[in-house]
């Protein structure tokens, strides 16, 4: 065991899919965002990372599904995983706030929101907490 690895802001660790729930609000509050505002038919997935995105998001019940039957929590520490990194990809690729549209503001700020919501049920499952800030 070693918590060095373990504590890592990159790779398979909890920092890492903490760190993706934190840059999504950190987004929102720089946006003056209010996800009450934001909803799923917002979704406009023009760029491959918006859609790979979305599609990650739609493996989320299957997700749950397959670790309640087989009762292996670490595989959705494994999607989890996925969902955090194809978000980072996402945002590396896409800007959020300075998107070329409102309409495209407004739908990357949907699909951030699901992320993060996703990420918090996730993480919750799995018994930690998922925080705002860090």
């Amino acid at each position: 065991f070693d918590w060095q690895r373990m504590l890592a802001l990159d790779g398979n660790t909890a920092p890492y899919l903490q760190n993706a729930h934190v840059r999504i609000h950190s987004i929102l509050r720089k946006g003056d965002v209010h996800t009450a505002q934001l909803q799923a038919n917002d979704l406009v997935l023009e760029d491959p990372a918006e859609r790979a995105l979305a599609t990650e998001l739609l493996q989320f019940p299957q997700t749950i599904e397959g670790v309640a039957r087989s009762l292996e929590p670490h595989r959705l520490c494994n999607y989890l995983y996925g969902l955090a990194s194809g978000y980072h990809a996402f945002y590396e690729r896409c800007s959020v706030l300075k998107a070329d549209t409102e309409v495209q503001r407004k739908s990357r700020l949907a699909l951030s929101y699901l992320v993060a919501r996703t990420l918090r049920r996730g993480l919750n499952l799995l018994g930690i907490q998922a925080i705002e800030r860090m």
